[in-house]
């Protein structure tokens, strides 16, 4: 691969990160184009599910500039009709002359655009060693293999490698800078799951503050034996909030069961074998859950 290549492919992978909280469940994609000189001339990412994507984007910026040129985008370019139009059109009717992808789509629904350029007489490489596109493709490719959500694990430690006092005290090993970025990352995730333990020990909310909110994330209690308490800030606050308790089967018409639904709470039944990973595929199927980040003690996690 040309430095160029590798160069522009790293540059459109941090610039489809800014679409993180808004395009799920779609992938997140970055472009760039570039004129017959070889300049930049227009540049764009994935915002939001059901708006332009980046191949649109980028080609809107550079306009009469991308003809003759070379166009980079971290993934390939859909070729069929969606909720937006497909993108090998707009590419097609740009002249440009040459298009490098980052990786193939996975995705049975939108794959095949490469081939349609090539038909069309652009040369369309694929370069799927470049290990930001990688990352960036990951979540994406995960939801797709397993249709189950791409979980973050968050935690912060001491350097001895403790997450918490002997006394169980936890706050506060992090900085408010690294707070600030947590709940920055609760405001762009569709799920929030914490168990039982951190419910009881640090009564949270789990919800985003002080930060731009791209969604407001579902949050998700893996509780066995059903031992919210009614006054938890999690269930009094279940009514603007959403929030799921994973719990045994049996419980669901239990007396706490009722007054925690009798609150808004959503309850969930717990499968006897693999509860977590039933809970996970049932976040997916039920409620549309792209993403979810752990802020749980060390059990869960």
């Amino acid at each position: 691969m040309n430095d160029t290549d590798t160069r522009m492919l790293r540059r459109a992978a941090r610039m489809a990160l800014r679409g993180h909280g808004g395009a799920e469940p779609n992938p997140l994609v970055g472009c760039i184009v570039l004129d017959a000189s070889g300049a930049v001339v227009g540049s764009g990412y994935h915002a939001r599910c059901g708006e332009a994507h980046a191949e649109r984007i980028a080609l809107q910026r550079a306009g009469d500039r991308a003809a003759g040129g070379t166009l980079y985008s971290t993934l390939e370019p859909c070729c069929h009709t969606g909720r937006t139009p497909p993108c090998t059109a707009a590419i097609i009717d740009s002249g440009v002359a040459r298009v490098v992808l980052g990786s193939r789509d996975p995705n049975p629904l939108a794959r095949g655009g490469a081939q349609v350029l090539n038909d069309a007489g652009i040369p369309t490489e694929c370069r799927d060693d470049i290990p930001e596109v990688r990352w960036l493709n990951a979540p994406f490719l995960h939801r797709l293999a397993h249709r189950r959500p791409w979980v973050l694990a968050k935690w912060a430690q001491t350097l001895d490698g403790r997450i918490a006092t002997s006394a169980g005290d936890s706050r506060w090993i992090s900085s408010p800078r690294s707070r600030r970025l947590v709940h920055r990352e609760r405001g762009r995730v569709d799920a929030i799951l914490t168990g039982i333990g951190t419910v009881l020990a640090d009564d949270p909310r789990l919800d985003p503050r002080d930060v731009r909110v791209r969604r407001t994330p579902r949050r998700v209690v893996f509780d066995p034996d059903l031992n919210t308490p009614l006054d938890a800030n999690l269930v009094q606050t279940a009514d603007t909030i959403p929030l799921v308790i994973a719990c045994k089967a049996e419980l669901l018409d239990h007396p706490r069961g009722r007054g925690l639904q009798e609150h808004g709470v959503m309850l969930h039944p717990l499968t006897a074998q693999r509860p977590l990973e039933d809970l996970l595929t049932r976040l997916a199927t039920d409620h549309d859950v792209a993403t979810v980040m752990g802020e749980a003690g060390g059990g869960l996690l």
